[in-house]
């Protein structure tokens, strides 16, 4: 176990010291797979952690509900304009305190309860919040489903993409007042334009859910929902490499309702430290540096899912066009599931989450697949040759899962590739 350099911010307590030491040397030692995460700047860090979490701040910059206020109201309406200008939008609320707290917030805003809604289907790679029976959503709001295609084996025809025919045929049916667009397993770009078009053929608002691919929209490697969406949501933690937690944009006529729905209709104080954080992290995105690293996270998606597929994976859909690779196990090994080949992966150092695939005839706990990102190692440094590297390591562990010395063997050789990639070898405090 190495020490972090975190270790002298905390003088009074031995047993968080000697975990946040653990957790600093598992996410610079081993390989950081999963999708929905990324490695945070020191400085983006460094504000999260600043004096700013004391300070209680309900409401809106120059509407708040407490005195004191005056350094916080700057701090807030800078992340605000900096987010606007980012993503050319007309109205940008930095208070959400995750992506599902802000999509559930446009709801309120926007939904009167049991309104229509049309999204995609969980297991076809939507979010628990578009509708999941395991969601309130569903409970107060009546949704509707639409899908992906069929797999093809013809590789002239695409599979597994959004069904804009089912989607168009839902809308007509069903009258939403609200389409979602947008996925939390879904590795092909995601076009706005079919969805405002259809949005408009019956009435509906159009919501871009954009949490995963945020990152990627604001380095130019991904369509602009903005102009085309009604409200775009998103967290800030993914592809956006910023703090955790979420932000809505909208049209300026949804501004006041949206604005309501986050405070009072569902938050209390917002996390003010986060907010700066935010606004670190949306100038750093603004950064022409920040286009070359999504542009390089899309190329390692490629390169990573080419490799994997040489080593006898499926790629769901047949490919990949943004920062994840979502993998059908089952011509790998028929019997291996999501959840082996996630715990398996841990022993030998490569962080990696199972997911269901569409139609996965196994539960969502069990699962058929297993979803990659490339959006933290990316940070950390890795190109494609050294993502090649890494398919070539999760197939060797996933073959020989049953011995525990190649197992070791696999976590050394991960070790020794992070080595030379970590991504807070300089953070210096």
């Amino acid at each position: 176990m190495t020490s972090s350099p975190l270790d002298r911010w905390i003088t009074n307590d031995d047993e968080v010291t000697a975990l946040l030491a653990r957790e600093w040397d598992r996410q610079t030692s081993t390989l950081q797979l999963i999708a929905s995460e990324n490695f945070a700047s020191p400085a983006v860090m460094a504000a999260t952690g600043s004096i700013l979490t004391n300070k209680y701040s309900e409401g809106y910059p120059g509407r708040r509900y407490y005195g004191g206020n005056q350094v916080v109201d700057e701090i807030e309406e800078l992340a605000r304009h900096r987010l606007r200008s980012l993503f050319g939008a007309d109205h940008a609320n930095v208070q959400p305190h995750s992506g599902a707290n802000a999509n559930v917030a446009v709801y309120q805003a926007l939904l009167n309860p049991g309104d229509t809604v049309l999204a995609m289907r969980l297991d076809h790679g939507g979010h628990l919040t578009h509708g999941s029976p395991a969601s309130i959503t569903s409970k107060i709001w009546n949704f509707v489903s639409y899908g992906v295609t069929p797999r093809s084996d013809d590789p002239a025809v695409p599979g597994e993409v959004i069904d804009f025919d089912n989607v168009r045929d839902l809308a007509h049916a069903h009258r939403p007042k609200l389409i979602i667009a947008g996925a939390t397993a879904y590795a092909r770009r995601i076009d706005p334009a079919p969805f405002r078009e259809i949005a408009d053929e019956v009435g509906a608002l159009l919501m871009f859910d954009s949490a995963h691919v945020a990152g990627l929209i604001a380095g130019g490697s991904h369509p602009n929902p903005v102009p085309y969406a009604d409200v775009v949501t998103f967290t800030t933690h993914k592809t956006l490499r910023g703090p955790r937690g979420g932000a809505i944009l909208s049209r300026e006529e949804f501004a006041k309702k949206i604005d309501s729905a986050v405070f009072p209709g569902q938050q209390g104080g917002p996390l003010e430290h986060a907010i700066a954080a935010k606004a670190v992290a949306f100038k750093e995105a603004s950064l022409p540096s920040f286009s070359k690293y999504t542009d390089q996270i899309v190329a390692n998606s490629r390169a990573f899912g080419a490799a994997l597929t040489s080593e006898g994976f499926r790629m769901v859909s047949g490919g990949t066009e943004n920062h994840m690779v979502l993998l059908d196990l089952r011509e790998f090994d028929a019997e291996l599931t999501g959840k082996e080949a996630q715990e398996v992966l841990d022993r030998a150092g490569i962080t990696t989450n199972r997911n269901q695939i569409p139609d996965d005839p196994r539960s969502p706990f069990i699962t058929s697949g297993l979803r990659v990102g490339t959006a933290a190692e990316t940070t950390a440094g890795l190109g494609e040759q050294e993502f090649a590297t890494v398919a070539a390591l999760m197939a060797r562990a996933l073959r020989h899962r049953a011995d525990d010395g190649a197992i070791d063997q696999v976590h050394r050789d991960v070790a020794t590739l992070c080595r030379d990639f970590n991504p807070y070898a300089n953070f210096l405090i």
